[in-house]
């Protein structure tokens, strides 16, 4: 396998580079060591490799500008003397989070923890196998939900859903078509079984569907509000939440 190595100081790449060459837990063909943003992001822009091992801090910057310039859906290992980045740069696809100093054995538990996730992708369909990682307890992504329509029961696709609300104690479903049922279900749980791509929790009433948004419009830096179509029966505006807004940029992009 190929690793690369994203780290600016030599002592520590080359340290880092000796124990993976003296680990037997997983057989590495090639490292690269790139020592800058500038450097690592040339290099992703063309290259692929199986697993990476990145510091945050590097001299020309922070290793997270890279994700803003190139896509990178290799597993990530991040080594660095700093831990208040841990819930940014899990949003990465991250297999661990090493604090320097770190030791051979912390190094061999974040290979085990790769090859882990290696063997599960082997033995399941490798798209498959990462929409279940990122869903909570191993809950897969529903292609269709089963409601109530008067003395019938009604299965609707997720490609004609428009959107979830909350309304008083129940949960509606809305379809293009501008046709409203009730899901007995919840927005928290519920969230958990859509496809993420296509679909967003705005606030705490709403999951959308990114078909569903007509128009944005910005009031100012913490205050967003979504059109959207069909129409929901309430009349007052659709806003997004303030902790929800930098997260649903990157949704819209």
């Amino acid at each position: 396998m190929r690793v690369a190595i994203v780290e600016d100081e030599s002592l520590a790449s080359n340290y880092l580079k000796s124990l993976l060459e003296s680990q037997k837990i997983v057989d590495i063909t090639n490292i690269t060591i790139l020592a800058s943003v500038n450097e690592a992001t040339r290099f992703f822009v063309s290259n692929k490799v199986d697993l990476i091992f990145m510091d945050i801090h590097l001299g020309d910057g922070k290793s997270l500008e890279i994700f803003e310039n190139v896509e990178i859906v290799s597993p990530i290992v991040f080594i660095t003397a700093y831990d208040s980045y841990a819930i940014q740069v899990f949003k990465q696809f991250t297999i661990d989070y090493i604090l320097k100093p770190f030791t051979s054995d912390e190094l061999e538990e974040a290979l085990q923890k790769f090859q882990n996730i290696v063997r599960q992708f082997e033995s399941h369909n490798t798209l498959r196998g990462l929409a279940l990682l990122d869903q909570p307890n191993g809950t897969e992504i529903r292609k269709r939900f089963l409601v109530n329509s008067g003395h019938k029961l009604k299965s609707i696709e997720t490609n004609d859903i428009a959107y979830f609300f909350a309304e008083g104690k129940h949960l509606f479903l809305k379809t293009f078509d501008n046709n409203s049922y009730i899901y007995d279900d919840t927005l928290k749980d519920l969230i958990n079984k859509l496809d993420t791509n296509s679909f967003f929790k705005i606030n705490r009433k709403y999951i959308i569907s990114i078909n569903a948004v007509q128009e944005i419009i910005k009031h100012n830096s913490q205050k967003i509000e979504l059109i959207l179509s069909p129409s929901p029966e309430e009349q007052t505006p659709i806003l997004v939440s303030k902790t929800q807004i930098n997260e649903l940029k990157a949704w819209l992009s």
